[in-house]
């Protein structure tokens, strides 16, 4: 009575206040595609069926650290400028050396009162060469994030705060467990709530390493089948798609093995979904916290020629899931308007009360997490890919740059080459057929012309750019013509 008292004079304590303000967990795994959660019954019964799914839900970079910085900064990859994986113009390194860790959404939550933790991956090739591996960046009151073997999830080292931590090969020292670990008692310590905790485990990334326990499950799965999975015709695609021969019996063999592993990997992160609710709700927390469950990139496993891998603008690459569970959410939603990972940082400000810079470029979700369409919506999100000067890490793909455009009923590239890809969703969801040198060249014309809008914008005007209706697209045979067009 005291408080409500307090809240109608207006002199509510602010330590009160701040406890009225909701925790958010946001879980990024990495490497997932926009497949079947039913597979994982944690994800699926917590936080799908307990919560609303975003059925259109695309990264502007289907590459890990691209996407990542989006993530922390609000921003597309043009903007923000950690254009790849690896140094000099990506990862870490790039990040570091632009300054970019002093505005991230761990600075904005933590100035908003939030108690800031970031366990698991950061970006790419942290701490590199250019920090210690003690390192901390600014914004995170809880770190915990491995500088060493990330991916094989054992005899790796985690940076705690900033005194480093080896781990061994014994069953106890997978990260995905450790990282589950450090989640439980970050959202279980009492007093100091609110708080926003980014739980980055590694699962499913290559080499999909997985827990002893999860060694035989998925036995008999075999990758999906799906209509673009070894590609027959790719007569009217550009050059590096052509160049993909069709798979061989041990090919698909492969292909059908990582993907029993990544369903394998994937296990532990449904048992970290599991063991979090269950420490939330023992807590009393569950009520009074969101949780975002999504991922930086999709990935191939079959389609489109491409034995595994991502980066491309085809849907395997860009489309994720986002499934988000919380304070009068409705269960079992689904929200099927267009979202963007650039989304996200806005929608946990909002939620929060936190400041958001005036270079972001994204929009909140929120009013879809209240059963409304806010006015003026994105119709379209930009894609970027920059290939790296790193050979290394160019090897990891056949792709060249592009930028594209993904709307509600097509798909719209650009490469460096310059070749074009355009694709009728509607009538070719798998993106089989390239319809660019079918339409007329006024309708290339109007893309580009977008598109080149959308490449140059910054701040609010991509917000302005995302939000001009895409051109309409002829009704074509998709069936190729004699010549191969």
């Amino acid at each position: 009575m005291l408080l409500l008292a307090l809240a109608a004079s207006g002199t509510v304590p602010a330590v009160a206040q701040a406890a009225k303000k909701p925790n958010i967990v946001f879980i990024l795994v990495d490497d997932l595609e926009a497949g079947d959660l039913q597979k994982f019954p944690n994800i699926w019964n917590q936080l799908v069926r307990g919560g609303t799914s975003f059925d259109h839900f695309f990264v502007p970079d289907s590459w890990c650290c691209p996407s990542r910085a989006s993530i922390m900064r609000c921003q597309y990859v043009h903007s923000h400028g950690v254009l790849t994986n690896t140094a000099p113009e990506g990862g870490f390194t790039k990040f570091f050396n632009s300054g970019l860790e002093r505005s991230t959404i761990g600075t904005w939550m933590k100035s908003a009162g939030y108690r800031t933790g970031l366990l698991g991956k950061y970006l790419n090739h942290y701490p590199g060469d250019v920090a210690e591996p003690t390192y901390v960046p600014q914004g995170w009151d809880d770190w915990a994030v491995p500088v060493t073997n990330l991916y094989q999830q054992y005899n790796y080292t985690i940076n705690e705060n900033g005194v480093l931590r080896g781990h061994g090969a014994l069953a106890q020292d997978y990260l995905g467990d450790v990282l589950s670990q450090k989640a439980n008692s970050f959202v279980s310590r009492p007093g100091d709530d609110p708080f926003f905790l980014y739980l980055a485990p590694i699962s499913p990334h290559n080499p999909a390493s997985y827990a002893p326990r999860h060694r035989d499950a998925f036995a008999d799965a075999i990758a999906p089948r799906t209509g673009s999975f070894d590609q027959s015709d790719v007569s009217a695609e550009p050059l590096w798609l052509r160049s993909l021969p069709m798979f061989s019996e041990r090919t698909i063999a492969k292909i059908d093995e990582r993907y029993r592993n990544r369903l394998r990997s994937m296990l532990s992160v449904d048992d970290m979904v599991g063991t979090l609710i269950e420490t939330l709700r023992a807590t009393g927390k569950l009520d009074n916290t969101y949780i975002f469950f999504s991922s930086d990139n999709g990935f191939h496993l079959g389609q489109h020629r491409l034995a595994q891998g991502k980066t491309t603008p085809f849907d395997e690459s860009i489309k994720v899931p986002l499934v988000v569970r919380g304070p009068d959410i409705r269960a079992g939603g689904v929200v099927r308007d267009i979202g963007a990972s650039v989304d996200l940082a806005p929608t946990f400000t909002e939620l929060g009360g936190a400041v958001l810079p005036s270079f972001a470029e994204g929009r909140s979700l929120l009013p879809f997490l209240r059963g409304r369409t806010p006015p003026g919506w994105r119709q379209n999100v930009l894609l970027e890919f920059y290939r790296p000067t790193n050979q290394s890490s160019a090897r990891q793909t056949p792709v060249p740059a592009y930028a594209g455009m993904r709307t509600a009923q097509s798909l719209f590239v650009r490469y460096s080459t310059g070749e074009y890809q355009l694709y009728d969703l509607a009538r070719d969801p798998y993106e089989l057929h390239n319809l660019a040198a079918k339409v007329p060249l006024t309708v290339i014309a109007q893309f580009n012309q977008q598109l080149d809008t959308l490449v140059s914008c910054s701040g609010a005007t991509c917000r302005s750019a995302d939000s001009v209706r895409p051109p309409a697209l002829p009704v074509l045979s998709l069936t190729p013509d004699p010549k191969g067009r």
